[in-house]
């Protein structure tokens, strides 16, 4: 679904902001076939940085949503290494 990539890839330019050493960003988005599961669709965020990988996994009723939350994580975590490295 080109809508739903090109969504993901905008949101994920705004990594650049937070940190300007990304190696490699990896994002899976998945159905988990659990039948009776409302809360079915999965992201997963992997971000490769020098000396460090973040990976994040977020579920909820649709990809948007679970990206948003996996990222919304992400971005916290690279803060808080940026922090420590500058401490």
């Amino acid at each position: 679904d080109s809508k739903l990539i090109g969504y993901v890839k905008q949101k994920l330019e705004k990594l650049n902001s937070f940190t300007d050493s990304i190696i490699q960003v990896q994002v899976f988005l998945k159905l988990d076939n659990v039948v009776h599961n409302i809360k079915d669709k999965i992201a997963e965020i992997r971000v490769h940085i020098p000396l460090h990988n973040f990976f994040v996994k977020s579920t909820s009723k649709s990809f948007e949503e679970s990206f948003d939350d996996a990222f919304d994580s992400l971005v916290i975590q690279i803060k808080k290494n940026k922090e420590r490295k500058a401490a």
